[in-house]
């Protein structure tokens, strides 16, 4: 998604049992300017830090803690800071969620699925141009 604006500019479908992590590199959008990837830390292992590295982008993925090993306060301070970029991607679940009938969709194999939540995206898309265009109006 783009966080200036809060558009979604790509997304991946997969079945209930595939992790989401096991479609970064599908996700990651080489046609955006910014050079920095934020994550929550289902994303972070050392194969994600690594593919980040080789396509020389900024890994701002969330730290996470571990049973009876809790974060130290400065990796805190640095999550809490990432969470206001996140936080952004994060709007886009509630509105699907709270306007649009949630994010899960019930459907026989996997091309229905991605047709409809490619529906669902554009959807949401316009109504997002159309708060945009209203904003801009009112300034």
């Amino acid at each position: 998604m783009d966080a200036k604006h809060k558009l979604i500019r790509e997304y991946a479908v997969t079945t209930a049992s595939t992790h989401d992590s096991q479609c970064f590199e599908e996700i990651l959008d080489h046609r955006n300017s910014s050079k920095d990837v934020y994550a929550d830390s289902a994303y972070r292992s050392e194969e994600s830090d690594q593919l980040l590295k080789d396509l020389e982008l900024n890994n701002k993925t969330h730290y996470r803690s571990y049973r009876n090993k809790p974060l130290s306060e400065h990796k805190q301070q640095i999550n809490k800071a990432r969470s206001t970029i996140r936080v952004r991607v994060e709007h886009i679940f509630g509105f699907m969620q709270n306007s649009m009938g949630g994010k899960q969709i019930r459907s026989i194999g996997i091309a229905r699925a991605r047709l409809q939540l490619g529906i669902r995206n554009l959807t949401y898309n316009l109504c997002r141009y159309g708060q945009l265009l209203r904003i801009a109006e009112a300034v």
